[in-house]
């Protein structure tokens, strides 16, 4: 064998230790990157799971903050409308006269249009006004 061949040899076998080397190189390291893959999946899942709570918990937060003004707003529209119905009734006589006034007034909202309204009666005379002639 000469030079040449020796050296041949020797190249080729390097060549293949350093595939085999390779391979076991690969053999060692794909499991490791496929642990560190799913500890980064992961974690990446996680993130977007504690993301996504955090939005809803604010969208909960802001639901109930809502829902707690829309109710002081009522309130507020509800005491409003008690004294404005104090102050009307009081005005008309009390709670029957009020009560009288929004009977007229809704049939003042009737009239014109082809509504029937039905007033109950006692011998074809509203019944308000049959206790007047009901006279011992």
């Amino acid at each position: 064998m000469d030079k040449y061949e020796k050296q041949f040899f020797t190249v080729v076998a390097l060549v293949i230790a350093a595939i085999i080397a390779i391979i076991l190189l690969s053999m060692w390291a794909y499991p490791q990157y496929k642990v560190y893959a799913a500890e980064l999946h992961g974690k990446a899942v996680l993130a977007e799971a504690e993301s996504s709570r955090q939005v809803a918990v604010r969208e909960a937060l802001a639901l109930k903050d809502s829902a707690e003004y829309k109710a002081q707003a009522e309130v507020i529209r509800a005491n409003g409308v008690a004294e404005a119905n104090a102050i009307i009734a009081d005005g008309l006589g009390g709670p029957e006269g009020y009560l009288r006034y929004l009977a007229i007034e809704a049939m003042k909202e009737q009239a014109g249009k082809s509504t029937t309204i039905y007033v109950p009666t006692e011998a074809g005379i509203p019944i308000t006004e049959a206790s007047r002639f009901n006279k011992p």
